[in-house]
């Protein structure tokens, strides 16, 4: 319903998915289905090819199921798992933040009863709300309200202390994880019983075809294709990054790992098997994967027997669905994504670090104002953006020992020895093309300020790489100093780096300098009385 799309399809959706995925998967317990993020970015495909036609809207739906899965294919075979480590954790969080507020706004046309066009975006909501909200159905905003109101009490901790004592054990794990299914036995009852979507014109489901999916091959309209398939891509990195993360978290809390390039496949392969049975695409989903979890559930097993219910269900029970009212529907999505809005994320990235703290906000404010995509692409680009700056201007440290020690620590922070004609700086960045200019303006600045210096420690034991254009600056700078009458030296190069190196001419030209294993050699080197 929130994708846009007709009942049945997320039922399709968690049959042939769920079964690949339990072949394919690392994950021992994540749930792999229809997730509100993935609905959201189907229905803003939807919306933005303004398809009125049902027949076209399942065939962009199952499109852009196959066209994301052959994308997570395609990324497995290039071994492309790494790509989870490009997207921040606060541009995803501002993602996820502003697609709850987002989704629980898609949702409220469906809750109080009034013919919200659908939108993307916060600010179009909010404006179709303030012109449609004299057409509410009090009826059905009641029967959401109390679906909500249900929910909610099940979930308070005063309810949680009354059910673990009243009730057994196995009765109360039940209980507990029943407030969706309470809701909609309510909904059913309440309506079928007093005829209100007669009555009342209360908004229902209606009929839903029984019977398990057909295999279907999704229709190839090339220029319909081609203008989802951005979309699509957005819809397979989004939805590889929350079922991989859904899985980390799981799997770290039972010593399990996961393979993220196996996740690709398995991803792939479910999104596929969802497109050629008639669903849509899918993803990790963290609400029922944690329900997946604290049952117990210590294989894919579980949701092979989850699948195995929903066939039945598909051939059996959806008559019982017919009252089913859609407020109900759209307060049970509601309260779900209300845990995705997390507010002490924001909190916390704000004190700890305002540059990831602006991506973070960005991102949030980029979704609810210009849409999903742009949202994330503004978000990425600035924190990419932001990790460049921050590499282009490294922070380097003049050093000095901890007296008695072999230690050597920053001037400014430490009470150290120093020596007046030898300078030890610590470069805590790799060196590559674009921060050589600031460490050139940086050193020559350092030696200009220190006229009696005679010797210059490059400290290297945060540096993990050189590239040839540092490498070239190094070679540069080795003859500006000697020219001033200033030795340069190396400290604590890894060996990797030295390897490299080695296969130059880097080590000659740096001659008389010498390239020392530890900064307490260099310095005992070549200034005796600072170690003795």
């Amino acid at each position: 319903m929130l994708a846009g799309l007709p009942p049945q399809i997320g039922l399709y959706s968690c049959i042939g998915p769920i079964l690949l995925y339990a072949i394919f998967g690392t994950s021992k317990t994540l749930a792999v289905g229809p997730v509100g993020l993935m609905s959201l970015m189907v229905a803003s495909a939807i919306a933005q090819l303004q398809l009125d036609d049902e027949i076209q809207i399942l065939s962009v739906a199952m499109g852009l199921a196959l066209i994301s899965g052959g994308m997570l294919i395609i990324m497995h075979a290039f071994r492309f798992g790494y790509i989870v480590n490009f997207i921040s954790h606060p541009v995803l969080s501002g993602f996820t933040s502003a697609a709850a507020l987002i989704i629980a706004a898609s949702q409220v046309k469906h809750l109080i009863g009034i013919d919200l066009p659908d939108s993307e975006s916060i600010s179009g909501f909010l404006s179709d709300v303030l012109i449609l909200i004299q057409d509410q159905s009090f009826m059905t905003g009641a029967i959401g309200l109390i679906s909500i109101g249900i929910m909610v009490v099940l979930k308070l901790s005063i309810t949680d202390k009354i059910l673990r004592r009243i009730l057994a054990p196995v009765v109360y794990s039940i209980v507990s994880k029943s407030g969706p299914l309470l809701c909609v036995c309510f909904g059913v009852i309440v309506v079928s019983m007093n005829q209100l979507d007669v009555a009342e014109n209360v908004a229902i489901v209606g009929h839903i075809p029984s019977g398990l999916p057909e295999f279907t091959i999704p229709e190839l309209d090339w220029l319909l294709w081609k203008q989802v398939f951005p979309i699509a891509f957005v819809i397979a990195i989004v939805g590889f990054l929350e079922s991989v993360s859904v899985a980390k978290a799981l799997a770290g809390r039972r010593r399990q790992k996961i393979s993220a390039n196996q996740e690709l496949l398995a991803l792939g392969c479910a999104n596929f098997g969802s497109a050629f049975s008639g669903g849509y695409p899918v993803a990790g989903g963290l609400g029922r994967s944690m329900v997946n979890f604290s049952s117990g559930a210590n294989t894919q097993l579980s949701s092979v027997i989850t699948a195995l219910f929903i066939a039945f269900a598909l051939l059996y029970l959806t008559p019982l669905l017919y009252y089913l009212p859609k407020s109900v529907l759209a307060a049970i999505i509601i309260v779900a994504v209300s845990g995705l809005l997390d507010i002490k994320s924001f909190q916390h990235v704000w004190a700890y670090d305002k540059s990831e703290s602006a991506c973070q906000i960005a991102t949030f404010l980029g979704v609810l104002f210009l849409g999903i995509e742009w949202g994330i692409l503004i978000g990425a680009l600035m924190s990419i953006g932001f990790h460049l700056h921050r590499s282009s201007e490294p922070h380097i440290a003049i050093v000095g020992r901890v007296e008695n020690t072999e230690h050597y620590r920053n001037i400014e922070r430490h009470q150290v020895q120093t020596c007046s004609h030898v300078i030890a700086l610590r470069v805590d960045e790799n060196l590559y093309f674009a921060n050589t200019s600031f460490l050139e303006d940086y050193i020559l600045q350092v030696i200009a300020d220190n006229p009696n210096a005679h010797h210059l420690v490059l400290i290297c034991s945060a540096v993990n790489a050189i590239d040839s254009s540092a490498l070239e600056f190094l070679d540069t700078l080795i003859q500006r100093l000697n020219y001033v009458g200033i030795r340069m030296h190396l400290a604590e190069v890894k060996g990797p780096i030295m390897d490299q190196i080695k296969k130059t001419t880097f080590i000659e030209d740096l001659n008389p300098g010498k390239v020392f294993l530890s900064t307490h050699e260099a310095m005992c080197t070549l200034n005796n009385e600072l170690c003795d």
